[in-house]
């Protein structure tokens, strides 16, 4: 089924309905509707790091950024990449996530080397969902950092699901997993009437919106952030709480 031109506020009521929108490729301006069969999803308290990966994220190779360039990232997941010669995020599927963006309702998470924008991905949040829609990577690991610290922070604000919409073996290695639709739904119906929250941007990150999550972590607010970052340490610690 295709859809005519659409707006923010369409958007938001399919994904609430389980739908999402796509493009053919990058030079095709029509969009139309997915509903997979089988859906891709990552349960958080199962979601698995590799021991090399967590080695990556511990040593803070990359400074990991939130929400500082979400045009950006956006663009570059549009960008033919080795492999992936077309990509389904078209001029309107980008103004259309952008003015998510502006409204708080789509967010980034960008990996940086010398502030030097290496990775990242970008998603969609209602309710304790999270929709993730694509990555990018020019540099080893820097999307599946960004994975990490995203996680990371779905289970610091209380999210209930994350969405991967289409499941691929590159994220079955982190725990990824096939559902029917029918479970999908059920399970989206549950995400969207609980409560919560996006932890604060980079740069304005304390102590305070992370207090829910952290139990007896045992961290300062000086060591929670730097440069408005969460480092690597606070990341493993979160992502190996199961609840």
């Amino acid at each position: 089924m295709h859809a005519p031109r659409l707006s923010p506020e369409i958007v938001l009521r399919a994904y609430a309905e389980g739908l999402f929108p796509m493009a053919q490729s990058r030079n095709d301006p029509t969009l139309y509707w997915v509903s997979p069969d089988r859906r891709g999803i990552f349960p958080l308290g199962e979601f698995h790091v590799p021991k090399r990966l967590a080695r990556t994220v511990r040593s803070d190779k990359f400074m990991v950024t939130v929400d500082t360039a979400f045009a950006e990232v956006m663009r570059a997941c549009a960008e033919p990449a080795p492999g992936r010669e077309d990509t389904w995020i078209n001029d309107e599927i980008l103004r259309l996530y952008i003015a998510l963006h502006g409204s708080g309702h789509a967010h980034s998470v960008e990996s940086r080397i010398d502030g030097r924008l290496v990775g990242g991905l970008y998603g969609v949040q209602l309710g304790s969902a999270f929709f993730g829609e694509s990555m990018f990577s020019t540099e080893t690991d820097a999307s599946k950092v960004a994975l990490v610290h995203l996680v990371a922070r779905l289970k610091a604000g209380g999210f209930q699901l994350l969405d991967a919409q289409f499941l691929t073996s590159h994220l079955a290695r982190f725990g990824a997993v096939e559902i029917p639709r029918a479970r999908y739904l059920k399970l989206l119906g549950r995400a969207l009437v609980a409560q919560a929250y996006w932890p604060a941007s980079s740069g304005s990150v304390g102590m305070a919106s992370l207090a829910p999550a952290l139990g007896d972590t045992g961290l300062t607010g000086a060591e929670v952030t730097t440069a408005g970052c969460w480092p690597g340490a606070l990341v493993m610690q979160l992502i190996a709480q199961t609840s």
